[in-house]
């Protein structure tokens, strides 16, 4: 998921940061919390300056017609900027002075600056992780082109600049890159060969007509004629060289994972937990799939009441609940059917206010992006609010075996893509991401939580069915279980790739026989897990602290507890880390309390 934004309006709205114009709330902030918003402030002006793709990202546009430098010297100054900014803080910004939000903005942004500085120090992505460039080649023009609120043929203009660039770019990444690990090599050049067609084809239908089209054509070659020549790099130089180690060891894990997640909880619970609740979910699994048995089975007996018979009873009701789907070409128009269903159920049942003007855009995910994941949620940008969201859903590859097309449609059926649905968009990613860039803390609003944002889509799959979503339709219970298990398996996968010495064969084993993926979804998860961990946790470890938080609260509250007010409070705290949750929330739940 990315997050991205924009800045001004007129003279300032292209020039001036967009960080000026915080969403409404009480402005009257004491001098201290004023001066962690300054500090902060001044940070980004010289983080952007030398980070362009992450001011566009992040919607800040001054920047936009220049490429991030990523030769050595200028990565180093960088991390220069972080090592200062971190040991700046506490002597700019008297901590015990601080408001208790502003005291919790300021933990956020010291433990991500350590973060960074950790990451670069121990993962090195520049010299290990080709897919950075390739990344970079594509993305520094398609978020102009779909995500930016500045005038078309301004961002036109500035794309057209940076394609220029490119090339450069790419000699640089060449020079940089060392023995990377070869699974990660192996995907940048599947990744780079879209590239090279997003530039051949892809962009020019993306803008129409325009009297800059010609100018566009000329560079978009000419980077397609450099990514051509960087793939024949990757292919005949780097690959041969590519002997990096993708598994990080145990100790390492442990330590990346409390920093990543930043949730107050340790590698080895996490695993602990999961494993758990992975039995419980299969249990509650069964209890389905035998209730449906003889709708799909009527004159079958049931299988027999023994760990063999009750993975078959699970696994052949899975797949005739996966027989229900639709056509490759219509995914997109079914998602917005569903979302028609989701707003009107959420509004009808006081799930919570959804947010207005709605700026969720259903589409087919481009050619260029594919391979990863079915589908994703790229955020309006938390400084560019009033750009547009954007869930994108992949159809299968148009390479792709009619078997392995069925398998795709199969695993993603009628069901599933409503449970998808729910996670990426209402009430998941898309309206939580929309209360998050609404928060007055700029802090909040730009170093938000993974762990909360996917712990916030998780919670969400479970929590509408048990409002009454789908009218008790066993069937669409059956594959958020399914979902769910899904999110423990990753956590599960997460680990033991990383932790232990599990092999390819015993992870799809794994997500085969227990998890009940399919061959080709079990594939790519194996990969994602070897190209990069503790992503994978977040998902399990966020749906967790939602859910432990919403039973605590409801215990506590008894009957003065309301579902959508519980959701608005926590939505009300941006993208925190979870371990915040608790106090936050609380405090949301309690006016007198609530920080600002």
């Amino acid at each position: 998921m990315k997050i991205t934004a924009i800045l001004h309006a007129a003279f300032v709205i292209l020039f001036a940061a967009p960080m000026n114009a915080q969403p409404s709330k009480a402005q009257d902030i004491s001098a201290a919390d004023q001066s962690l918003d300054a500090f902060f402030r001044a940070y980004l002006d010289a983080d952007f300056e030398l980070s362009p793709m992450r001011a566009t990202r992040l919607g800040d546009h001054r920047f936009d017609q220049r490429l991030d430098d990523v030769s050595p010297a200028a990565r180093e100054k960088r991390l220069e900027l972080a090592r200062r900014t971190l040991e700046t803080l506490p002597q700019k910004v008297a901590f015990t002075e601080l408001s208790r939000g502003a005291q919790v903005d300021f933990e956020i942004l010291r433990e991500n600056l350590t973060l960074d500085l950790w990451l670069e120090e121990t993962e090195r992505a520049f010299e290990n992780d080709p897919r950075l460039y390739t990344g970079l080649a594509t993305e520094c023009a398609y978020v102009l082109l779909t995500q930016s609120t500045l005038p078309a043929e301004m961002n036109l203009t500035n794309a057209i600049a940076r394609i220029r660039l490119v090339p450069a770019m790419l000699i640089a990444a060449r020079e940089n890159l060392k023995h990377p690990p070869r699974i990660v090599t192996e995907t940048a050049i599947r990744q780079n060969k879209g590239a090279i067609a997003f530039y051949q084809s892809e962009i020019l239908a993306m803008i129409g007509d325009s009297p800059q089209r010609g100018t566009l054509k000329e560079v978009s070659g000419e980077a397609a004629n450099a990514l051509e020549i960087h793939q024949d790099f990757l292919e005949k130089v780097l690959l041969p060289r590519s002997s990096g180690e993708w598994r990080i060891g145990r100790e390492r894990f442990a330590q990346k994972l409390e920093k990543v997640l930043d949730a107050g909880i340790t590698a080895e619970q996490v695993i602990a937990e999961a494993e758990a609740q992975f039995v419980e979910t299969r249990r509650d699994m069964l209890l389905i799939s035998r209730q449906l048995w003889a709708k799909y089975f009527p004159k079958v007996p049931l299988p027999a009441n023994d760990a063999e018979g009750q993975r078959e009873t699970i696994l052949r009701v899975i797949e005739e609940v996966g027989f229900d789907h639709g056509k490759p070409e219509e995914l997109a128009a079914n998602a917005r059917a569903t979302v028609a269903t989701l707003k009107q159920f959420i509004t009808d049942h006081g799930i919570l206010q959804l947010p207005e003007p709605d700026r969720c855009q259903i589409i087919e995910m481009p050619e260029f992006q594919r391979g990863n994941s079915i589908a994703f949620l790229n955020p309006a940008p938390p400084l560019d609010s009033a750009s547009s969201s954007i869930y994108a859903i992949s159809p299968p590859p148009g390479d792709w075996e009619t078997s392995q097309v069925e398998s795709f449609l199969s695993e993603y059926n009628a069901q599933m893509l409503k449970v998808l649905t729910i996670h990426e968009a209402y009430p998941g990613h898309y309206v939580q991401l929309e209360y998050a860039n609404r928060h007055p803390s700029l802090i909040r609003r730009v170093l938000g939580s993974g762990v909360y944002m996917e712990g916030w889509a998780n919670y969400c799959e479970q929590m509408i069915l048990d409002q009454g979503y789908g009218e008790g339709d066993l069937a669409l219970r059956l594959m958020q279980l399914k979902f769910f298990l899904r999110s423990i398996a990753n956590a599960i996968l997460d680990h033991k790739m990383h932790s232990t010495a599990m092999t390819d064969e015993e992870a799809l084993r794994f997500l085969t026989d227990e998890a009940f993926q399919n061959e080709g979804e079990a594939k790519l998860k194996v990969t994602r897990s070897q190209l990069g961990s503790c992503q994978l946790s977040t998902y399990f470890v966020g749906r967790s602290a939602f859910m432990r938080l919403r039973r605590e609260l409801q215990r506590e509250m008894g009957d003065a507890f309301a579902l959508g007010r519980f959701h608005e409070a926590i939505l009300g705290q941006g993208s925190v880390p979870v371990k915040y949750l608790p106090e936050l929330t609380r405090a949301g739940l309690d006016p007198a309390q609530e920080p600002r």
